[in-house]
């Protein structure tokens, strides 16, 4: 599935904007066929944008169940003849889609794209409405996963990860045109020796026989380096020049499906090439020992939610350039697809992670404290969930197989592992994983509930991603205490002989507090926390990184342990600095210029 672009044989039209919208509170939205017909009782909406902050209801903001959105759309004159598609970049976390009040496609898995082929159902030049419905419920058996309880005041959606569950249409909706016979997938390696590197591709063509599949590499200058003709080839490229942690050089790849010498169908595919290898407990990248600095992330901004908007996006990647951070992680989900082509070009280094999120029994919202249920049973966590994990990895990789700021796959993050039940259920995980992308370590993130010598699913891990809270959520305040056991736990794991990145360290803290002697909540806490944290890291040869928990402040559940969200940034929730950027900004560029 390519995404859609515009090419001299491919067209693309952005259908964001306003849209009508009503929640189906009484779920009788598909009895009474309210896709069939323009929505009563409507409001507008914004897409992309979670609905929640939008209204000023409470009602709304906690709305669990199917979200109607709808408008209509009309198909440009020129497309006849070509084959029309809608191309959804998330819908959190299920989708139905209507064409006219035909369904036409439905799809689960909210931080991924779906596609639905509307060719035989519209008309070039006509108008249809186009109606999506979004189901936010989690159960056991989606990514992430989740319950409803019946509480006194009614039915009520229960989750366990520590972040808002925003839903809506998050990102860009497209309509699309592209010709019947099309490239329909490319994949793409890439390997370099001295100062010649090579290219491989593979490209998968649809809607036809006879066809042809040329290949032409170009340059940033726009100069070809490279030709080929077949469905899978290699090419060589002279005088290379790579793509590096914060150089991020990227060639164009055309793709072009020739039938009788026409050219039906060309997509382009951006290339950085670059190598990623494991080595003992280095982590290496074009041969390079790397060591990650930066961030766990959040897709979240005030009133919009999970919704992706360019210059929030710009905003937050000037801060990791000002701070000296070269990486984050995708926590706890993949991210918009605009996000990842920007990394590739600012050389930005990314672990990118699935939505398993929550499947963990003795651990609720972030927080140490049983959820009241037993994590791996026929009834709870279970095989259907597994499918639908390991159709998610594969779903992820298949998005972001081919971007060069992409070195790492984090298939959960906090599962409790260190069960028989955990150890069976993620084993076939990690070979689904590695079946889909040879090329790439693979990894999860383990919580303090599986310390050292407990976890029995690191064994399966190319590289061991700790989120550990000492000083925080254990030896609170006593960061002498904390130092000390900390750095007992992460020499048992350097004896692993894998690399250790520190996927999650921080301190909540609330902006404008200062306290001396410094004390939890406060700037300077946060600051001497981090410091603290950073004596233990420097100490441990194997660890090859640091990403600090989290980049930003970040909407979560109400609860007595989250004021206003969780307060573990460095920045703000509007992109502000607390002390504790400064200081981090000062540790990161001193070792970046070493």
């Amino acid at each position: 599935m390519i995404r859609p672009q515009d090419t001299f044989t491919r067209e693309r039209k952005n259908l964001n904007g306003m849209w009508s919208f009503r929640l189906d509170h009484d779920g009788v939205g598909r009895e009474q066929r309210w896709a069939a017909a323009p929505l009563t009782e409507a409001e507008e909406m914004a897409v992309p944008a979670s609905y929640n902050d939008i209204s000023a209801d409470a009602a709304v903001r906690d709305f669990s169940g199917d979200a109607y959105y709808q408008r209509t759309v009309r198909v440009p004159k020129g497309w006849d003849g070509q084959r029309i598609t809608l191309y959804v970049e998330s819908a959190t976390h299920h989708a139905t889609v209507w064409v006219d009040g035909k369904e036409v496609a439905s799809h689960s898995g909210g931080y991924l794209p779906f596609e639905a082929d509307l060719t035989s159902h519209v008309s070039a030049g006509q108008e249809f409405l186009l109606t999506i419905c979004v189901n936010n419920v989690l159960t056991f058996q989606t990514i992430p996963p989740g319950v409803i309880e019946d509480t006194p005041s009614g039915p009520k959606q229960i989750y366990w990860h520590d972040f808002f569950n925003y839903a809506g249409l998050h990102r860009t909706v497209w309509l699309a045109a592209s010709a019947q016979t099309r490239v329909e997938d490319v994949t793409v390696t890439t390997d370099y020796e001295g100062t010649t590197g090579t290219v491989g591709y593979t490209v998968v063509v649809e809607g036809g026989e006879d066809v042809t599949v040329r290949t032409e590499l170009r340059d940033e200058d726009g100069q070809v380096v490279a030709k080929g003709t077949g469905a899978t080839g290699e090419l060589v490229v002279e005088d290379v020049h790579l793509w590096q942690p914060g150089a991020g050089y990227l060639y164009t790849l055309e793709v072009q499906a020739v039938v009788d010498d026409e050219v039906v169908d060309s997509i382009h595919q951006t290339v950085g090439v670059r190598t990623v290898t494991v080595d003992g407990t280095r982590f290496l990248i074009n041969g390079e020992p790397f060591y990650f600095t930066g961030f766990g992330m959040h897709e979240d901004h005030d009133t919009v939610g999970k919704a992706h908007v360019d210059a929030l996006m710009l905003r937050d990647f000037h801060l990791l350039e000002w701070i000296g951070a070269n990486s984050f992680r995708t926590s706890h989900y993949p991210y918009s697809e605009d996000v990842m082509d920007y990394a590739d070009r600012a050389g930005i280094v990314i672990i990118d992670e699935t939505p398993a999120v929550g499947l963990n029994s003795g651990i609720g919202g972030g927080i140490f404290g049983g959820q009241g249920y037993q994590t791996f049973t026929p009834e709870t966590i279970n095989d259907e969930t597994r499918e639908v994990h390991a159709r998610v990895i594969r779903d992820l990789i298949a998005r972001d197989k081919n971007h060069p700021s992409v070195v790492l796959w984090s298939i959960a993050n906090e599962p409790e592992s260190d069960t028989e039940g955990a150890e069976n259920y993620f084993r076939p995980l990690f070979d689904v994983a590695r079946e889909a992308d040879p090329t790439r370590p693979v990894g999860f993130v383990n919580v303090m509930l599986a310390p050292h010598g407990k976890c029995r699913v690191s064994q399966f891990a190319d590289v061991i991603m700790l989120n550990r809270y000492y000083g925080w959520y254990v030896n609170t305040g006593d960061l002498v205490a904390a130092e000390k056991v900390w750095t007992e736990e992460l020499t048992g794991w350097a004896s692993e002989g894998k690399p250790i990145i520190i996927t999650e360290y921080g301190a909540d803290t609330m902006p404008g507090l200062h306290q001396l002697p410094a004390a939890p909540w406060s700037e300077e806490y946060q600051v001497e926390y981090l410091d603290m944290n950073h004596r233990v890291f420097d100490s441990i040869e194997a660890v090859v990184g640091e990403q600090v928990w989290n980049f930003a402040d970040f909407a979560t559940t109400a609860g007595i342990m989250r004021v206003g969200g969780n307060k573990k940034g460095v920045f703000t929730r509007d992109r502000q600095p607390k002390a504790a950027a400064h200081y981090l900004r000062g540790r990161w560029t001193a070792r970046a210029s070493k």
